[in-house]
Formats: C-alpha cells, sequence, structure tokens
C-alpha cells in the first residue's frame, strides 16, 4: 500500500480522519480511566478488607486488588494499540483497519457488559448465600460511602462516550470512501520519454577466429591475394515430363555350349 503522503498517493478522506481522531480519543478516555481506577484501589481495598473480616470470605481484598491491577494494565496496553493502529490506518495501511475492527469488536464487548453488569447489580439486591458474608448491596454502599462523590459518575459518563467513539470510528472506516482509500491502486500506464536509452538486446556469439586470420569484416591487408570467388554451381532445372526414366536392361547370360552332332563323329560308339 502506498504511502498517502508521497506523490501520486490516493487522498486521505474525511471519514478515516476522523475515525483516528476518534481512536485517539478513546486512548486518552481509556487511559484516565486506567489511572482513575488505580488511584482509589487502596480505598478500594479496605472496603473489602473491612466488610470480610471475620467471615469465611476474609482475604477477598487480595483478589479484588490483583484483578484490579490486571484490569488496569489490559486497559493500558488497548489505549497503546489503538494509538498505533490509528496511525498506520491514516497511511492506508489495511492490514491495519482488519485489526482495528477485531480489537474494536473486543472493545465493545467488554465495555458493553460491564456498563450493563454494573447497571443490573445496581438494581439488584444479591445474596451471597452465606450468612457471616455481606451481600453485594451491603458492599455497593460502603464503596460508595468510600469513594470520592464523583467516582461513579465520571467513570460511567467516561465508559459511555468511550464506547460510543469506538463504535463511530469502526462504522467510519467500514464506509465506502474509506474502502477507496485503503484499496490497492491499480499500476498507472507510464508512457516512454522521448530520447530515452533502452537495453539493447543481447547479441550473437562471435566465432573464434583462426589464428592469422583477418577480423571479421575487415579488410585485406595489403599484398594479400585474395582468391576469387568460386563460380556457382549449375542448376538442373526440373524435368517437365512426368514420364519416370526407363529401366535398365537386364544383364547379359552367358552363352550356352555347342551341342556335338554325333553322326558325323565316326568315333562316337553306335546307338542302340
Amino acid at each position: 500500500m502506498a504511502d498517502p503522503t508521497s506523490p501520486g498517493a490516493p487522498r486521505r478522506p474525511g471519514t478515516v480522519t476522523i475515525s483516528s481522531y476518534l481512536l485517539y480519543l478513546y486512548a486518552a478516555l481509556g487511559l484516565l480511566g486506567v489511572i482513575i481506577g488505580l488511584s482509589v484501589i487502596g480505598t478500594t481495598s479496605d472496603v473489602y478488607r473491612e466488610a470480610y473480616e471475620g467471615t469465611s470470605a476474609e482475604g477477598a481484598e487480595a483478589f479484588v486488588t490483583v484483578t484490579s491491577v490486571i484490569v488496569g494494565v489490559i486497559g493500558l496496553l488497548f489505549a497503546i494499540a489503538f494509538v498505533v493502529l490509528a496511525i498506520f490506518n491514516n497511511r492506508g495501511k489495511n492490514p491495519s483497519r482488519i485489526v482495528t475492527w477485531v480489537l474494536g469488536g473486543i472493545s465493545l464487548c467488554c465495555s458493553g457488559v460491564s456498563l450493563a453488569g454494573s447497571a443490573f447489580s445496581n438494581s439488584m439486591n444479591f445474596d451471597s448465600g452465606q450468612n457471616d458474608v455481606p451481600d453485594a448491596s451491603e458492599i455497593q454502599r460502603r464503596l460508595e460511602d468510600a469513594l470520592p462523590s464523583w467516582y461513579t459518575p465520571v467513570t460511567i459518563t467516561l465508559a459511555v462516550i468511550s464506547l460510543l467513539a469506538l463504535l463511530a470510528a469502526l462504522i467510519l472506516l467500514a464506509l465506502p470512501p474509506s474502502n477507496e482509500f485503503f484499496r490497492k491502486p491499480a499500476p498507472a500506464w507510464e508512457p516512454p520519454v522521448p530520447g530515452a536509452t533502452y537495453p539493447a538486446y543481447p547479441g550473437y556469439p562471435q566465432v573464434p577466429q583462426a589464428p592469422g586470420a583477418p577480423a571479421q569484416g575487415a579488410p585485406p591487408a595489403p599484398g594479400t591475394q585474395v582468391p576469387p570467388p568460386a563460380p556457382p554451381t549449375p542448376s538442373v532445372p526440373p524435368s517437365s515430363d512426368p514420364t519416370p526414366p526407363p529401366a535398365a536392361p537386364p544383364a547379359a547370360s552367358a552363352p550356352e555350349a555347342p551341342v556335338e552332332d554325333k553322326r558325323d563323329n565316326p568315333n562316337s560308339p553306335p546307338s542302340q
């Protein structure tokens, strides 16, 4: 994919630019939420320790603390990832757009489930099933009393704005102007430049010369007798008579020996 800053590259549409700004906003809000969550982690741990002290769930505050730290680290990594993806989206990298959709879908699911779970748990009164352990409503009431008054509305507002910003960024990346920007451009035909030199084709291999013979195409040395060219071989015109030539005569046979006449020979025995 060509860099949009290079000459001849397609111009970046406003949908991609706005999507990148929304990803920056989502990353900034996510980083702010991580900072707020880590700032009150000590207060949250104290509330759980006091609530579960002397019960069968004593020590659960350690699990809550570790979970809060893990969630904060994951949120920080997601914020960094979306900043990097926004930079590459501005450069027209289609793989980064695909990764943005994947990570964005995961973040939307997690954020939506978290908001729905918070609203549902606040409206319902769950019993832990153990008589010596406080229920969820009691834990929530203690947290609201211990945490600053601005904590709950600020965190909910940040979560809602982040969710909407991420959703809008993903939709903008799927619009037709964005698709044209991320599509790989076809190679353009370049006309030949007048006066430009092009590589020559390789010639035929040279035949090795005999020692002392002049080079091919060079005139003979002065005083050297040049043999006359051989006369052309006369060509026999083809016969127009389609009759085949006569066959050769058969070979002559040897003469037979003369037969002796017994009637004129007095020495011959008489016939019986």
